[in-house]
């Protein structure tokens, strides 16, 4: 993979944006190798909208370091009120993943990890079961089971907090962790959380969603992906896919391809998010795909 450094900005709307970076980063002999632009017009004349952009830059081409390379972008950065950030493509985001029992989008991640597939590094993973071990450690990765009493929950988010401190997470996935997370984790983490769950909600809440559905011969289901806020399931969403169901499909057919969905939609959001694909703007997303 050719290193680049993935510039992302977001930016309040004005002629003259793309012109002064792509001059700023020509003047640095920048070779661009991928650029996206996405402006986003406001509902009031007298509000210019918002203005978003994703280049990537080959590291080799430019002319100064990228430690330089920021300093001198910041005073371009301030003259357009931009919230920006450079990243090394080459540099892997650590990962830890949450997981309860179910087992199919993690297996899907560490498989897409191991494959290459999912360009990081996988710290942990954290689970309240104690079933997944074995394929955790097998791809030489450290588990931690951290029981959750439903008394008291207030030990499991402690330790996992602690966790996630000590292995410095960069990105934190949920594959079916079945727990909500405290609003200071939430806050700590603010979108850098991953989340993944069916799109029957709120339709369908509690046990056995997939056989209620059935029961209610529904025609499509699906999954979303999203970042984690302290609004449940309410964050901005970064992939959603769909599948079709007929009358042919009995309800075991319904939770098999709603899993296929899910790891699916899990893989690519989560990929979007590693490559700095996903722009937060309020409860939106801007992805560059």
């Amino acid at each position: 993979m050719q290193q680049t450094y993935r510039l992302v900005i977001r930016c309040p709307d004005r002629v003259g944006i793309v012109a002064k970076v792509s001059e700023f980063v020509s003047e640095h002999q920048g070779w661009l190798t991928e650029a996206s632009y996405h402006s986003e017009a406001s509902a009031s004349a007298d509000d210019p909208g918002w203005f978003f952009m994703r280049n990537e830059i080959r590291a080799d081409s430019l002319s100064v370091s990228i430690g330089e390379f920021k300093q001198r972008f910041a005073a371009l950065a301030d003259e357009f009120k931009m919230s920006w950030f450079i990243n090394d493509s080459s540099e892997r985001k650590k990962v830890v993943i949450l997981a309860s029992h179910a087992s199919h989008c993690l297996a899907d991640i560490l498989y897409r990890w191991h494959s290459g597939e999912l360009y990081c590094d996988i710290s942990a993973v954290i689970a309240n079961h104690d079933n997944l071990r074995g394929m955790v450690e097998w791809h030489g990765i450290p588990f931690h089971h951290v029981p959750v009493d439903k008394a008291d929950k207030t030990p499991h988010f402690t330790q996992v907090d602690a966790l996630l401190q000590q292995y410095d997470a960069d990105t934190i996935v949920l594959a079916r962790y079945m727990q909500i997370l405290p609003a200071a984790v939430c806050e700590r983490y603010s979108g850098r959380v991953i989340n993944i769950h069916h799109s029957f909600l709120p339709s369908f809440i509690g046990a056995n969603p997939y056989y209620q559905a059935y029961d209610r011969g529904v025609k499509l289901i699906g999954a979303t992906c999203h970042y984690v806020t302290q609004d449940l399931d309410q964050g901005p969403i970064i992939e959603q896919d769909v599948e079709r169901i007929s009358h042919r499909h009995n309800k075991d057919d319904l939770v098999r391809l709603g899993k296929d969905v899910e790891k699916i939609v899990l893989a690519r959001g989560l990929r979007y998010h590693l490559e700095d694909r996903v722009v937060i703007h309020g409860n939106k997303t801007v992805i560059f795909d």
